[in-house]
């Protein structure tokens, strides 16, 4: 997993819960890494999972709910520091049915050993999408949250139900729409 993400996880537990908690979940964590990233390094994505139940522990919320939060905390974070890769879309709905044909793409030219999960899109008509989430990771509920950030980026209410297609989490249908106003 890139450190990118391991950076603004902390960013987002510090400005969230405060930097006494970020500094009881690693050392709690005990990680081979000793909890020190860098934005350009490459990590275990088993790291990520011992600081998300750390942080449960520490917050009492669940480590989907968090996993949600940090997805709603970091496309704001992405979509300012890369905004070039939101600008060209038009709607919510546009962004999202451009994720493997035209986000991964980029997000590989700038990390070309990134492990990004893989998405199958299908445009249902010009209020609904299909997104089929595929990783090894099952990070669903991240990738729920980003889906939910980038409404809130494009001023958008989405509706979005989801469905496990595997039973481990490891393929998860979302169904998501732009309600007509």
């Amino acid at each position: 997993m890139k450190g990118v993400v391991f950076t603004e996880f902390f960013r987002m537990v510090e400005n969230t819960f405060g930097y006494e908690v970020a500094d009881t979940i690693v050392s709690e964590a005990k990680l081979p890494s000793g909890g020190v990233y860098t934005a350009v390094g490459t990590y275990p994505a088993m790291e990520m999972f011992a600081l998300i139940g750390q942080l449960s522990k520490s917050t009492g919320m669940g480590p989907d709910q968090l996993q949600e939060a940090f997805g709603r905390y970091l496309f704001p974070r992405f979509a300012e520091g890369y905004p070039s890769l939101v600008e060209d879309s038009n709607s919510a709905l546009d962004f999202l049915a451009s994720i493997e044909s035209y986000i991964h793409v980029e997000v590989l030219k700038l990390y070309p050993d990134a492990e990004l999960p893989r998405f199958e899109t299908k445009r249902l008509d010009e209020n609904h999408l299909e997104l089929v989430y595929h990783s090894k990771r099952k990070m669903s509920h991240f990738a729920l949250g980003l889906i939910h950030a980038c409404g809130d980026h494009f001023n958008t209410q989405l509706v979005v139900q989801s469905e496990a297609l595997e039973a481990d989490g490891s393929v998860v249908r979302f169904l998501v729409s732009n309600p007509v106003q």
